[in-house]
């Protein structure tokens, strides 16, 4: 039978007829390390991800951060098939670690990591919401069971005002995107997970910029959507959990983020 760890971190493997048939965890182990070896190429001559970069260049788009990525050729890009199925997990997770590793070898400002999911596309806010997470446990199961830590910059605990997520050992900000977002800025024709670094706003915040880009970025969401978010809040304040998905959360909210409880397993 297989090991309990291995099944969080293999799940679904791209198709269930697809799962390794041994039970022997270092052939399991070599097969995933295997697969994450050598990621494919960036899709960003897909044109989903056309479509994503018009969707950030069109004028009345907030986020100069993004922008920025955009005029630089910064954003890579993956096209996955559901952000409600874990079939291509493995595939993301390949290439969001090239692009962690890929950080650390030229810290740039301005990169992002975005996922561009074809299905469905007409999720509610609470569904989107759901799914977002599942697709983030998925991932963080993969990355732990790689042997990679968490960054030590940043908290793992998703109740925690200083949390983040910590992929490659590097920690990141996810902007979710779909259909039926109630904020404009958040509503892209397909569910996307956008990945942005912590350490790129740590560098902003170094160079006395970063709140100056925010209030441009506010003033401009504020013209587009007509109000202020109500989830925004400065790192260290509040969990950013809650604002991953964009949905808006009360006080009550409880993040189904289980973390990196891989060790909490046991085998059987």
């Amino acid at each position: 039978m297989l090991n309990s760890k291995i099944a969080l971190a293999l799940e679904d493997f791209g198709a269930p007829k697809a799962l390794p048939k041994s039970s022997d965890s270092s052939v399991l182990q070599h097969q995933l390390r295997g697969a994450l070896s050598q990621p494919d190429p960036d899709d960003n001559e897909n044109s989903l991800a056309e479509t994503f970069r018009d969707f950030i260049s069109d004028i009345a788009f907030p986020c100069v951060g993004a922008k920025a990525a955009l005029a630089r050729d910064q954003i890579a890009v993956t096209v996955a098939k559901d952000i409600t199925s874990s079939w291509d997990d493995v595939r993301i997770y390949a290439r969001l670690q090239a692009f962690a590793q890929a950080s650390k070898n030229g810290p740039e400002l301005f990169r992002s990591f975005a996922v561009l999911f074809e299905a469905p596309l007409m999720l509610s806010e609470q569904d989107f919401e759901a799914a977002l997470w599942e697709r983030i446990q998925s991932l963080t199961h993969k990355d732990e069971w790689l042997g990679h830590s968490p960054d030590a910059r940043v908290s793992e605990d998703p109740d925690d005002p200083h949390f983040s997520l910590s992929f490659g050992e590097e920690a990141f900000f996810v902007v979710g995107l779909h259909p039926n977002a109630s904020r404009p800025a958040r509503r892209f024709e397909t569910p996307a997970m956008v990945f942005n670094l912590h350490d790129q706003f740590e560098q902003l915040r170094s160079s006395g910029t970063y709140e100056k880009m925010r209030e441009t970025i506010l003033k401009r969401d504020v013209a587009m959507a007509g109000s202020v978010n109500p989830m925004l809040s400065q790192f260290g304040e509040t969990s950013e959990a809650r604002q991953y998905s964009g949905r808006v959360v009360d006080e009550h909210w409880v993040c189904p983020f289980s973390g990196r409880s891989l060790n909490k397993a046991d085998d059987t």
